[in-house]
């Protein structure tokens, strides 16, 4: 009512006038959560100017909503936006803040939601090192303003709504961002702790995300998804691409989750159900009883790779404990080859004629063939080049 009485009579009032706080009647009403208000002081043709940030801000959903829609009913394209043509003498944000930017750091799903609805972005800042014109002018015109644009520009990249809703692929965009962030607090050492807070934000996220695996399987095709590859299928042999990933970006707090850890203990002692369970006693029984029968277990595997036998071959666990007792095995033939052992244990226990063939191989050390022994190292050392062969046929260098 008042304002239709005095609609006419600018010189006592004034729909734009603002308090000692620079607060115009819109932004009182956004402060104030007074919809009603703000839908009528809209109505009237009051001046917006930057009542969209201030509405983000307040994490006002309604007058955000509201003010988005006055915004594009009255905006023509090719001109600035309201919050743009703001006076920056007197302006509450800077003219690098967009209202994305804003929600960013506010982290409001529901605002950034509504923005990236009507096609806000946010694009990636320059390199810290980029010689382009803008980098240069914006540089040299003011450098703090320039690397505080560039630190409110990745604190809401980093924002872990906007992530979630902007990004197809919400790991790879924090493990990315994060080893970005990484890099700048090296370069930037001024703003160091800033980037590193927003690195420990973006890995927290990223780590969050293994909590909302309820199941194995949700986690085992999380960790497996690989966007460049076939679809993994449960009950495939597992790749971890992602795993791999987060070695990659040296994500330490992702790789050490304990439903990471959980799963990688049950790939490693899959085959041997309850060894861990067992005492110490038991467990090295164990390991000692498949050490003893690697050389049946190799043989099986070469001859029929995908029987029983040949399969719990390929279990990582029992694959470490038969490499780890071959190369043992490995290593004791080329001490028993070095120190001529069969040689001095025929001598102990040999007959006369024993004695002396081996008296006559001494003799003719030179042109005699090779032992029990050499031609066990010679075996391995033939077998050792052929797996390396074998291993860059199929990985490659």
């Amino acid at each position: 009512r008042i304002i239709q009485e005095y609609r006419d009579n600018t010189q006592e009032f004034d729909i734009n006038c603002v308090d000692p706080l620079n607060r115009s009647a819109l932004i009182s009403a956004i402060e104030n959560e007074n919809i009603d208000l703000i839908k009528l002081l809209l109505q009237e043709n009051i001046q917006v100017k930057d009542g969209l940030l201030h509405a983000i801000k307040e994490e006002y959903v309604e007058a955000v909503e509201v003010l988005l829609n006055w915004e594009e009913d009255h905006h023509k394209p090719g001109e600035q936006y309201t919050w743009e043509k703001v006076d920056r003498a007197s302006a509450t944000f800077t003219a690098d803040i967009t209202p994305l930017i804003l929600a960013a750091h506010k982290n409001n799903y529901e605002i950034i939601k509504l923005l990236l609805d009507r096609g806000a972005t946010l694009p990636m800042p320059h390199d810290v090192r980029c010689g382009c014109d803008d980098c240069v002018v914006s540089s040299k015109t003011d450098s703090l303003r320039h690397s505080q644009a560039r630190i409110n520009a990745y604190r809401a990249l980093s924002s872990s709504s906007l992530i979630s809703l902007s990004s197809n692929d919400p790991l790879l965009t924090a493990f990315e961002l994060s080893w970005d962030l990484r890099r700048l607090s090296k370069m930037e050492s001024e703003f160091k702790i800033d980037y590193l807070e927003m690195k420990n934000q973006v890995q927290t996220f990223a780590t969050s995300l293994l909590d909302h695996a309820r199941t194995s399987e949700e986690l085992e095709i999380m960790l497996n998804y690989d966007p460049q590859g076939e679809t993994w299928v449960t009950g495939e042999r597992q790749t971890l691409e992602r795993l791999k990933l987060a070695i990659k970006y040296k994500q330490k707090a992702f790789i050490a989750h304990p439903n990471v850890q959980q799963l990688l203990a049950s790939i490693w002692y899959e085959g041997l159900p309850g060894f861990r369970r067992k005492k110490m006693i038991g467990q090295g029984f164990q390991v000692a009883k498949i050490g003893m029968m690697f050389p049946v277990y190799c043989t099986i595997y070469m001859l029929a790779p995908t029987s029983p036998m040949g399969l719990f071959m390929k279990k990582p666990f029992v694959k470490f404990i038969c490499h780890s007792t071959s190369y043992a095995f490995f290593l004791m033939l080329l001490g028993i080859a070095s120190q001529r052992l069969e040689i001095l244990f025929l001598e102990l226990v040999g007959t006369d004629w024993v004695q002396d063939m081996v008296q006559e191989w001494k003799r003719k050390e030179r042109g005699t063939l090779f032992g029990i022994a050499e031609c066990g190292v010679i075996i391995y050392v033939i077998s050792l080049i052929w797996a390396e062969i074998k291993s860059l046929w199929s990985d490659g260098l």
